[in-house]
């Protein structure tokens, strides 16, 4: 399952463009020229190690449903068994 680059910032579809510009000059006025470009590779990472957990967890959870969705060995033994006994 992919984001979507529109899914991931539906928040900023009523945005217009002298409100962006307004949010985009007082990052600017806040964070200085030189310090944006390590702000945004921070965040650029932050957002790739959480869709990275994001993935591992939803595998676990699949890996999770499909095991206990399928009877072990031992159990699949200990039903023939039942079934010969009875």
């Amino acid at each position: 399952m992919e984001l979507n680059i529109f899914e991931t910032v539906a928040f900023l579809t009523n945005i217009r463009g002298t409100q962006l510009f307004i949010i985009i000059l007082a990052v600017l006025l806040l964070f200085g020229a030189k310090r944006l470009p390590e702000l945004a590779r921070s965040l650029g990472k932050a957002i790739r190690e959480f869709r990275k957990s994001a993935s591992q967890i939803e595998e676990e959870f699949k890996t999770s449903l499909n095991e206990e969705g399928q009877p072990g060995a031992k159990q699949v033994q200990a039903a023939k068994v039942d079934s010969k006994s009875s």
